[in-house]
């Protein structure tokens, strides 16, 4: 049925070319019967036969409708953005004005996804066919996806305009502003400029936005231009603040420029008014006079008019102080331990900073500390707002968490708190990052919107993934319409558009817009790079692999490198020392290269000193993968050069070397060797011989945890009772040593493990907070945690040495034939007459109360080694003790 379908199909081609259809001939109809051709071919799986087929026909007969239609519509059904032929196609019936297949053509390529062309193409059909709802809804469409179409977008402002839909318009106003400051059209942007004063003058930020943009692709003259037709606005109803703030940036780049010098007066003896020293204070800053720098002026007209009655200061020695009189130019001031202080109005200015209001250091001074406190903790928007508008209006969590905490916030507190601080600071639009520093944060006079808010982010932000990780944000929460995203993702396209060298930026660039684009057929740039181009241009691939930070980047290399490159397992053998990837590993066992893969472990056993990471990862993560077997790699080898690492990490610690990295590879070869237990489940194993040379290697690091070691030692016993451990006395010529039950042992254990895991940090958290209150010498508080912390080291000590010490008692071993540990003993005193009885066991459990005695304790040493029926006499501190032992019998562990 397919070889019939590949014919009639070759038929049809040949018969389009031998009787020359007149394009008058074709319908709707015509292209409609194509579509269920198309249907056919997927169906019957020849697709791919087809488009051959119809390439091939095309050689020699290129305006062939058939072939066009044909190939153009499979090429987009398959994903592979390719709509060449098709834009072929509907030029040919557009210059020959067959609106309605144009028409039907356009909406079947729509049918895969917005395209530039089509739309563009469609909305040029509508105009001639004379319908404008259609035309303007095709514009709509376009301009979400065409971000360089600026008139379109004019002409749909000037559309809701006049039906008087004034916030459509205003939106669509906005965003060819945009595009006319990309394209460099002044006098476009001035216009817009003009009637968005117009419609939209409160929305100040905007109009800031704008500023900063056109003084990085125009000029700072052209906006200080357009930002002094937005003063008047503001003058006239009487917002100084803002006026004032205008003229400041207009002044930023018109310094010299008289006009709006004279105005910023005439705005602050506006919002001065009435203050008795504001002519003193401006004739003293020389702000009328041309001859004075302008901002210096301004500084110190500013900081001589805010000294006024009822303003707080700031003093560097003295701290918050209020202003409670003014006479002539002598200030008269409360700080906390001068009452009436006066300063001249020179020092003052000098020596004082002004503070607001609602500074949180005047608040910390006047509000009682616990209302402050549960205010910062129950309104975090507030406290937020609060801090970031103290220090002018831009702080990041550094600054906000050391006026927090510990003067009002506990480290504890701050910990949740800090959490919804940053939840805040990302999705209130009341809040927003500084235009040129990433880590500050804004409080915005009007709200800004996520797109915003990310865009300023990614601009602020430096770092190349760090503007990777905000585009994502962007992708996930954003309108793409937006002309945020259009300007983020054009600063991605421009690494592709022209290089001299291929880095980790142009592939990452490269991977980052074919994703994006895969999702968003009609971002396609046009580019036509393709993967293997880019690879074979890298000079330094290890380096270009480990430059790319991006986790998902790594991931999506080594795809393309498999899909692209002809020898990708060696390549992937070379990069998974630089990338420890499941995914890497997968793609070579599923592929049988076996000797590809015995190649890489064989060089991490050789080499593991220098290559720690990965041969760390393959003992974690593929030891037991059934396949691994058939590499023939003695388990014994990968669990010495593990334990040889141990020892290398913690040397590297305590050289401090890498000292994060070795601390996480020191954790990962702990859980391996103890807590999954691969190394007593080898050696239980393997037996004997295998004790020997691995334990021996775990007993030479001094610095692993004693309590590892012992119970590696206890369970090794376990098995083998009678191994002697090298270095280990013969026992009939030593004492016994600390012997201790099971059970008590487990509760020195966890015993140390409160010490170390609760007491020790909860000292460590006091010895903090005392710190935090002041002068160490005289602070009681602070003496005390740190003998506590003297104290609880040396308990620490000791249970670790009493645990290395320690050896738990093999309750099979307990020989009653005379008094030894774990036997309980039947005495008849013969001094009493009485009878009394004695349990022996190790000082970890004894209880004299209940008659449960230390082997160790001085009646436990007379008593233990004989047998029943002996009689015994001795002396304990000058007291005399005459015992027969009547019976010895086994006491249940």
């Amino acid at each position: 049925m397919s070889e019939q379908l590949i014919k009639s199909i070759h038929e049809l081609l040949n018969e389009e070319k031998w009787t020359r259809a007149a394009l008058n001939s074709y319908t709707i109809n015509n292209f409609k019967e194509f579509d269920d051709i198309i249907l056919k071919t997927d169906e019957f799986k020849v697709q791919e036969e087809i488009l051959s087929l119809c390439q091939e026909h095309l050689a020699h007969t290129k305006n062939s409708i058939i072939a066009l239609y044909l190939s153009g519509v499979i090429s987009l059904s398959r994903q592979l953005v390719d709509d060449s032929n098709l834009n072929v196609l509907t030029n040919i019936f557009t210059d020959n004005h067959k609106w309605n297949i144009v028409e039907y053509l356009c909406n079947r390529i729509l049918e895969f996804g917005e395209n530039k062309y089509a739309l563009r193409t469609l909305a040029e059909c509508y105009e001639n066919k004379n319908e404008q709802e259609n035309k303007f809804k095709v514009w709509e469409r376009l301009i979400r996806v065409d971000y360089e179409e600026a008139d379109i977008v004019r002409f749909l402002a000037e559309k809701e305009e006049k039906d008087n839909n004034l916030e459509k318009a205003i939106e669509y106003y906005k965003k060819a502003m945009h595009r006319y400051i990309n394209k460099k059209m002044f006098a476009n942007v001035k216009g817009i400029w003009e009637k968005l004063i117009e419609y939209c003058p409160e929305d100040i930020e905007f109009f800031f936005h704008i500023e900063r943009k056109i003084v990085k692709v125009l000029s700072g003259e052209r906006a200080a231009g357009l930002l002094y037709l937005l003063y008047p606005y503001y003058n006239k109803i009487g917002n100084c603040d803002t006026a004032i703030k205008i003229l400041k940036r207009v002044l930023a780049y018109e310094s010299k420029n008289p006009k709006p010098r004279k105005d910023i007066v005439e705005c602050y003896r506006k919002k001065y008014e009435g203050h008795s020293h504001l002519e003193e204070y401006i004739k003293l800053s020389n702000l009328t006079q041309s001859w004075r720098n302008v901002h210096d002026a301004i500084s110190d007209f500013e900081k001589h008019i805010s000294f006024d009655t009822g303003n707080y200061v700031y003093h560097r020695s003295w701290g918050i102080g209020k202003v409670i009189n003014i006479e002539d130019e002598l200030f008269f001031i409360d700080f906390a331990d001068k009452k009436n202080h006066q300063m001249s109005l020179k020092m003052a200015v000098k020596a004082l900073s002004i503070l607001r209001d609602d500074h949180i250091w005047v608040l910390k001074n006047s509000l009682p500390a616990p209302t402050l406190k549960n205010k910062i903790k129950e309104e975090p928007s507030w406290a937020l707002k609060i801090l970031i508008r103290s220090f002018d209006n831009m702080a990041n969590m550094k600054k906000i968490k050391s006026e927090l905490v510990p003067s009002i916030l506990t480290v504890g507190e701050w910990s949740k708190w800090n959490t919804e601080a940053q939840k805040i600071l990302k999705t209130d639009p009341i809040f927003g990052n500084h235009p040129d520093k990433v880590d500050m944060f804004m409080v915005r006079e009007t709200p800004i919107s996520f797109e915003e808010k990310t865009f300023n982010k990614f601009k602020a932000e430096k770092n190349f993934y760090g503007r990777v990780k905000s585009i994502q944000d962007f992708l996930k929460h954003g309108e793409l319409d937006s002309e945020y995203f259009g300007e983020m993702f054009s600063y991605f396209t421009a690494f592709l558009k022209s290089f001299s060298v291929v880095n980790e930026l142009v592939i990452s660039s490269y991977l980052l817009v074919n994703r994006i684009v895969a999702a968003h057929p009609y971002l396609n740039p046009g580019f036509n790079y393709k993967f293997v181009e880019l690879f074979e241009q890298i000079d330094n691939l290890d380096e270009v692999f480990s430059e790319i930070t991006e986790s998902d980047f790594k991931k999506d290399f080594l795809v393309n490198v498999k899909k692209n490159i002809d020898n990708w397992p060696e390549i992937f053998a070379r990069l998974f020392n630089l990338y420890q990837s499941k995914y890497i590993i997968d793609e070579l066992v599923n592929s049988g290269e076996m000797e590809i893969l015995k190649g890489i472990s064989d060089q991490l056993l050789m080499h593991y000193r220098e290559l720690k990471e990965p041969f760390i990862w393959i003992a974690r993560n593929l030891t037991t993968e059934s396949w691994f077997a058939s590499l023939n790699i003695p388990s014994e080898k990968i669990l010495i050069a593990m334990i040889h690492l141990l020892d290398i990490t913690y040397r590297e610690i305590s050289n401090k070397r890498e000292v994060s990295l070795n601390r996480k590879l020191n954790k990962q070869i702990q859980d391996f060797l103890f807590k999954e237990e691969n190394l007593i489940n080898h050696i239980l194993k393997f037996g004997e011989e295998s004790i020997t040379r691995l334990y021996t290697l775990v007993d030479d690091i001094k610095e692993l945890d004693p309590s590892l070691k012992i119970n590696l030692k206890q369970k090794i016993r376990d098995k083998y009772p009678d191994y002697k451990f090298l270095g280990e006395p013969e026992k009939e010529k030593v004492s016994w040593g600390l012997i201790v039950t099971k059970t008590g042992y487990e509760n020195k254990q966890k015993a140390l493990r409160n010490l170390i895991e609760v007491e020790i940090p909860a000292n460590s958290k006091e010895i903090g907070e005392a710190m935090e209150k002041g002068d160490l010498r005289e602070n009681a508080e602070y003496k005390a945690a740190l003998e506590k912390q003297e104290l609880l080291k040396g308990a620490t000590l000791k249970i670790q040495e009493e645990l290395q010490n320690a050896r738990i008692f093999n309750e099979s071993q307990i020989d009653t034939d005379y008094i030894s540990f774990g036997t309980r003993v039947k005495l008849k005193n013969k001094i009493s007459k009485r009878i009394e009885e004695y349990i022996i066991l190790g000082p970890w459990e004894s209880e004299p109360s209940k008659q449960i005695i230390s082997y160790l304790s001085p009646l436990g040493v007379e008593l233990c080694r004989h047998k029943a029926g002996e009689n015994l006499q001795f002396a304990i501190n000058e007291r005399e003790y005459n015992y027969l032992v009547d019976s010895i019998d086994k006491v249940d562990l």
